[in-house]
Formats: C-alpha cells, structure tokens, sequence
C-alpha cells in the first residue's frame, strides 16, 4: 500500500526504514517558551530530495540520519511490539464545554506540546473560553505522535492541520539529544511482516533503537527507564 503519491515507508527486519516515492526530509528542532515548556517546530534544514532511501533505526549508524548497515554488526533487535489496534481503540476520552479529548497514550514521543497554560486536560474544561480553546487546539494539532486529537462537539470533526505528506527528524535542545521520526500526511508505514500500520496523519517513528512501542518512539532517547516506569503506572499501560 501506497499513498495516492506513491509515498510508503517500509520497516526492513532489524534493519532501517526504507522510504520510497520521493518523500521530502526536513530537520526541524524544539523551541520552548519562557516557562520551559515545548511551543513549536522550527525549520532547520530540508535534505536534497530521493526517490529511495534507508533511514537508520537502531541509532548505531556513522551516516544519521541515513542507514550504514550498521545494524547487523550490532545485532540490533528491530522486532515491532506494538500493537495493532486502531488509535481510536486505544483512546480514552475526556470532555469539555465545547471540546472532546481523545488520548492514546502509549503512542506519547514526549515532546512536551500539552504542559502550556496549565496542560491540556486542565484547557479542555475550560474550553467555553475562547483563550482557553485556540490554545488547547493549538496544543492538540502540534503534538507530532497524534496521540492528541481533538474534536468539535458540535460538529463532531476533528481538528487536524494538513501536511504536506514529509517526514521530520526532531532535534531537541532542551534535552540535548535526537528525537524520533515525524511522519506528517498520512504516509502509510508497512512493517517487516508486510502489514500496514493505520495510517494517521501524525505519528512518530522511534530512530534510537530503544523504544519498547516499537516501530513508535515512546520517549527512550531522553526517559531512562525509572522515567519510562513512572510514565507506564500513570497511564496504566503495563496492566493493558
């Protein structure tokens, strides 16, 4: 499966993720506020266009973002734990005057878009106020991993920015490391058994290797694992 463009991403058995179609690389970089907390994506540099090319997956090769074959002297374990339920399946669901908050929390990259002004939960019940509601949009539509996605509850449609179809290579200065894979547009990701992953128009690729929702980022290349835990009781996800 394809997009209409012939965009597709192919996850190779411990190995790298072939991108085919021409799909347009860009490296963007975090920008916090002044209260530390995650605001927005700044444009750092778009690579010259390929029509195939092998993005790095374990975080060992000499070439980032680009695969040198370094995988295999690793013995990198590339197997996909994550499931395969749709997002919807997952979400839980919070409501507010105006605004309804779907959360699938084990697809979280922990960029930090929902802490702003109190955090998202907090703007959601307060979403009669017109402050209140274009921040928590604002919020919800950045969040690169599509773990957030609001809704009208008048119109029921979701809020979603449309994309150029793109992938991204977060940098995050804050945390002084490299972040996952923004996959933008609706890019269908098929896995190394030959199934396509729901296509969303949000979702973040692990690039380090360490993730445990693999083939998604759950935050390894900065949370250590008593972080990592925290987060898992919180949220109930070693009880699913």
């Amino acid at each position: 499966m394809a997009d209409k463009k012939g965009y597709k991403i192919k996850i190779v058995k411990d190995g790298p993720y072939l991108v085919k179609g021409g799909v347009p690389l860009h490296e963007q970089k975090l920008v916090t506020d002044e209260g530390g907390h995650t605001k927005e994506l700044t444009e750092v540099k778009e690579h010259p266009r390929r029509e195939v090319y092998s993005l790095c997956r374990c975080g060992a090769s000499m070439d980032k973002p680009f695969c040198d074959g370094t995988h295999s002297e690793v013995g990198f374990d590339g197997t996909e734990t994550a499931d395969r339920k749709s997002y919807l399946e997952k979400a839980e669901v919070f409501e507010g005057p105006q605004l309804k908050l779907t959360d699938a929390h084990e697809f979280c990259d922990h960029s930090r878009f929902c802490l702003r002004s109190g955090g998202i939960r907090e703007l959601i019940k307060k979403s009669d106020d017109p402050e209140a509601r274009e921040m928590a949009i604002e919020e919800a539509t950045i969040c690169p991993s599509g773990r957030l996605v609001l809704w009208d509850k008048e119109t029921g449609e979701a809020f979603e920015k449309e994309f150029e179809p793109s992938l991204v290579l977060i940098h995050d200065p804050q945390k002084n490391c490299e972040g996952p894979i923004w996959v933008r547009g609706s890019i269908p990701v098929e896995s190394s058994d030959g199934k396509v992953y729901e296509v969303r128009n949000r979702m973040t690729l692990c690039r380090c290797g360490k993730s445990e929702n693999k083939p998604y980022c759950d935050g390894s290349h900065w949370m250590n694992a008593e972080q990592k835990l925290k987060f898992r009781k919180k949220w109930g996800l070693d009880e699913k």
